[in-house]
């Protein structure tokens, strides 16, 4: 039987719906279909248009000058906004018809931004970059890109993030029943102790949603149909049931132990929490937020920077007439964000104008799960934990042309801005993790992964080769990132990202075609199943070609799995019987990638950087995360064939430092030359190299 016939007899009487509303859609079944345009034309006017309000808190120059731009300045406030929801290019937004509406009919949000800007908008370059927080963290503006003279922008998106200091945070209502009461329904949570204690865990649980808003449970009494606890060591492993009687929605500590003070968003157990295993929780939660709502405040924010002169109480668009081009950026959770965003329509404003011009969409092989009920933005997902996780049902191919075959369904991620003429020039850049933790093959490939995809002319897709999901962090011990080995060292794909940003920049003002998609294909045997992989026999290595796999699941008939949206009603998921291919990408005789940007640390390697790792933890089947792994090289032809490692040794390589240095610079100036690599850092990685001698 199928891991994904969760909970079988146990979870059947969570079956019981008990939420008002029911949505359209379909599950994983049924025939082919195409997500529905949005309109090519702005739909009649209302009564009154929407109103957008500007609030600056604080205005504060930033340390130190950039180029011939010279000064910047941070100005901190909150946006408000409305929503129609009788505009057309609103009706998507889960739930938005029963969010309560202020006395001008609609719908309010309000979101937190951080602007930098040249003190001296005159030095601006009319680049409006928006940086998509990933879980309410500010990002920051980037040296390189301030001396161009960009501005940037960075606001709230995400409806679940808790307000603390330094976190932007979105204001997004409360969805109710037409009579005022709580909407209700059924909601999964995986609890993951990190210790053996009896102190309480808090909801929504999972390893990304740790810090977010909870939904509360309906009711504290957990013996009533729809609440379920069980355990289990790995994700394939059967359920152990916990009896009702042990454990409570409570909080507990040493000085209130079991049963504790009841609490509608922590779960009490009557003995440990076992750090061995992960807990599942199926209850009936309530008061879903309307958590579609990021998607038209993103949407509104940057057709108000980028267009208009003041809100609607007068107050100065502070980089009025000076943007002609918007670019979003968006890194891991938010590069998901950023492809939702683009396959849902909100590329198109209200007027029916383009909002960004291109979208980098970074290590994000999946889409964001904002757009239904009970929506969890920050989900992730790993072989042993989330691994039905909402964020990987969306479509998977960009044209709108794409055929899913194994969903029977057609249209890609693109379908709807094509139709409205509204499409961004898009990257979207992925790393090794992607392929083993994060189902990202179905992105190139059929959904069966007999042939590679053409991707649209409009798009490329950029594969950093022998890199993991973290990209630029410095290598790890194991032992400190839970991993069995060394976690991945391959620094040099930084430089690679910041040319691909020159390049976007490049496509969108100047109409300068950027390079050509660099992928692994299943044409040239660079894309493989796993068990294909020609992984060498490196002592103390161990590849397994464990990956997390990805099938078809049914979430009920209400919930839309082609847009991640609409309201799930079989919570756990079925499984349907059919999986997506998954594959990774083929390796040389060192164990590194061969196909896709390889940077000088592939390029010219000192060891073997893979995408994958497995964890350090006993008796669980898992890969390490979103960790990556490191096998270096021997120094010495003398070492290596005293360890038995069949790769070549520093030495055998490059014979001395000065044929290191050698093979580098003739590396780095191909980069350049395919402008992969700016020459500023390709200067700077030789002069690094030359002072930090790798042999004698």
């Amino acid at each position: 039987m199928k891991r994904w016939s969760l909970l079988a007899a146990t979870v059947a009487s969570a079956a019981l719906f008990l939420s008002a509303c029911g949505g359209s859609g379909g599950g994983g079944g049924g025939g082919f279909v195409l997500p529905p345009p949005a309109a090519t034309t702005p739909p009649p006017a209302t009564a009154e248009a929407p109103k957008f309000k500007l609030a600056i808190s604080k205005t504060e120059d930033v340390a130190g000058t950039f180029g011939s731009v010279g000064a910047y300045e941070k100005i901190t406030g909150t946006f408000t906004g409305e929503v129609d929801p009788k505009d057309a290019r609103n009706a998507i937004i889960q739930d938005l018809s029963l969010a309560p509406l202020n006395a001008n009919g609609k719908v309010e949000y309000s979101s937190d931004f951080v602007l930098f800007k040249p003190k001296d908008m005159g030095k601006a370059s009319g680049v409006l970059r928006y940086d998509a927080p990933n879980r309410g963290n500010i990002v920051n503006l980037d040296p390189y890109f301030a001396s161009r003279g960009y501005v940037f922008l960075t606001a709230a998106w995400q409806g679940d993030v808790p307000a603390a200091a330094g976190k932007l945070t979105l204001k997004v209502p409360v969805a109710r029943n037409a009579d005022g009461s709580s909407i209700t329904g059924t909601y999964r949570a995986e609890l993951l102790p990190t210790a053996a204690s009896n102190d309480s865990l808090p909801l929504p649980g999972g390893p990304f949603n740790a810090a977010m808003q909870a939904y509360a449970t309906a009711s504290l009494d957990n013996t009533q149909p729809g609440y379920v606890l069980t355990r289990r060591i790995n994700e394939a492993d059967a359920r152990q049931l916990i009896p009702a009687s042990d454990w409570k929605f409570a909080k507990c500590s040493a000085a209130a132990p079991f049963p504790g003070t009841p609490d509608e968003t922590n779960v009490c157990l009557r003995d440990k929490w076992d750090p061995a295993y992960m807990y599942e929780l199926v209850y009936v939660a309530k008061d879903p937020k309307v958590m579609g709502l990021g998607l038209a405040a993103v949407r509104d924010m940057i057709a108000f920077f980028h267009r208009e002169a003041s809100d609607a109480a007068g107050t100065a668009n502070p980089v009025a007439a000076a943007i002609r081009n918007t670019i979003a950026s968006g890194v891991s959770q938010c590069g998901n964000f950023m492809k939702t965003f683009v396959h849902l329509g909100f590329n198109q404003d209200l007027a029916g104008r383009k909002v960004f011009d291109g979208v980098f969409a970074q290590i994000a092989a999946r889409q964001t799960n904002i757009n239904m009920r009970f929506a969890i933005p920050g989900g992730g997902g790993g072989v042993r934990t989330d691994h039905t996780a909402f964020g990987q049902a969306g479509t998977r191919g960009l044209s709108k042309d794409y055929v899913d075959d194994v969903a029977q369904r057609r249209g890609g991620i693109l379908s709807r801005c094509e139709a409205s003429g509204t499409c961004p020039k898009l990257f979207i850049g992925i790393s090794g993790t992607e392929f083993y933790v994060l189902q990202g093959s179905p992105l190139l490939t059929d959904a069966w992964g007999t042939a590679d995809l053409v991707q649209p002319d409009n798009a490329r897709i950029y594969y950093y080769a022998s890199t993991h999901h973290l990209l630029g962090l410095p290598s790890l011990p194991g032992a400190s990132a839970g991993a069995l080995y060394t976690t991945n060292a391959n620094a040099g794909v930084v430089p690679v990202v910041r040319a691909l940003y020159q390049n976007l920049e490049d496509w969108v003002v100047k109409g300068a075609t950027p390079p050509d998609s660099q992928v692994p294909k299943l044409a040239d045997a660079t894309l493989v199943r796993p068990q294909q992989l020609k992984f060498p026999a490196i002592p103390g290595a161990n590849y397994t070609g464990l990956v997390n796999t990805y099938s078809l699941l049914d979430w009920g008939p209400n919930y839309r799995p082609q847009d991640e949206s609409g309201i799930a009603t079989q919570v756990p998921p079925a499984y349907l019987g059919r999986d997506y291919a998954i594959l990774v990408p083929q390796v040389d005789a060192d164990g590194n990638d061969i196909a896709g940007i390889r940077s000088l640390d592939v390029a010219v390697p000192v060891g073997t950087n893979t995408g994958w790792n497995y964890t350090s933890k006993p008796g669980t089947i898992d890969l390490a995360g979103l960790f990556g792994a490191y096998f270096p090289f021997a120094k010495t032809a003398v070492e290596r064939s005293g360890s038995g490692d069949p790769r070549p040794s520093l030495q055998e390589r490059y014979t001395d430092q000065a044929g290191y240095l050698a093979a580098l610079t003739a590396a780095a100036n191909d980069l350049v030359a395919r402008r992969f690599m700016l020459r500023a850092d390709a200067d700077a990685a030789i002069a690094n190299a030359a002072a930090n001698p790798v042999l004698p």
